[in-house]
């Protein structure tokens, strides 16, 4: 699966208000910090907004924030916000092919159609072993493990070089 494009801006976007929970920041600051267009990122803040990720106040000093704090908001809530769903999460959901998984065609052809059947069923159940494998690590995975990323890689390309510990 590849993060939908929507998926990664709404990270960032969240990412940036987890750094500073109480804070609220307005899209066009956030859309300057992130380089991000800001009607784009005004209609992604909308929707996380509607699944309860981020609130909005509105005036001078209104924006977005953080709804809840970065360790219980999981990614997997995040990117279906930002992008309806996830391509390729759960095809029996939206009926479709799963997308961006390439999978190599079976080798057993040759051994006839019974073989090659086999061998379809058997990638088709790998998909949906790695499909649930996936949406259970996104389930798991929160705002603020990546909270924590973030700052270790900053630390790892800061001049003092170094690397945080968890």
């Amino acid at each position: 699966m590849v993060i939908p494009k929507s998926g990664a801006q709404a990270i960032k976007a969240l990412l940036a208000l987890a750094e500073a929970p109480s804070s609220w920041r307005s899209v066009n600051h956030l859309a300057s910090s992130l380089d991000l267009p800001a009607p784009m990122l005004e209609q992604l803040m909308l929707r996380l907004r509607r699944a309860g990720v981020v609130e909005a106040r509105r005036g001078r000093r209104g924006g977005y924030r953080l709804a809840q704090p970065p360790m219980r908001i999981p990614l997997l809530g995040v990117l279906r916000a930002a992008s309806g769903d996830l391509p390729g999460a759960d095809p029996g959901a939206s009926g479709a092919d799963p997308g961006p998984m390439a999978w190599p065609e079976p080798l057993a052809e040759e051994a006839g159609p019974m073989a090659s059947r086999a061998s379809d069923r058997v990638t088709e159940l790998l998909r949906a072993r790695l499909r649930r494998a996936l949406l259970q690590e996104l389930e798991r995975l929160t705002l603020e493990d990546l909270l924590f990323d973030l700052r270790s890689a900053r630390a790892e390309l800061s001049n003092e070089g170094g690397l945080l510990l968890g």
